[in-house]
């Protein structure tokens, strides 16, 4: 199973949060999301295409770029 991280833009509330994580395990390959508001950041398991997590991410109003 693939980790990525990414960097999530816009994410003020812990409603923000949980938009961003249901977002995330809608995809399929994803096993989990965990989304931390204090880093900005969303750490996903599962082998789903990155491209498919950013575009969703920005597709739900909120910006996402892989964290190097």
């Amino acid at each position: 199973m693939h980790e990525t991280v990414l960097q999530i833009t816009g994410m003020t509330c812990g409603h923000c949060v949980m938009s961003v994580t249901k977002t995330l395990q809608k995809i399929p390959q994803v096993e989990s999301a965990q989304v931390d508001l204090a880093k900005g950041e969303a750490v996903i398991r599962g082998n789903a295409p990155t491209e498919a997590m950013v575009a969703a991410v920005k597709a739900a109003g909120y910006g996402a770029e892989v964290k190097a």
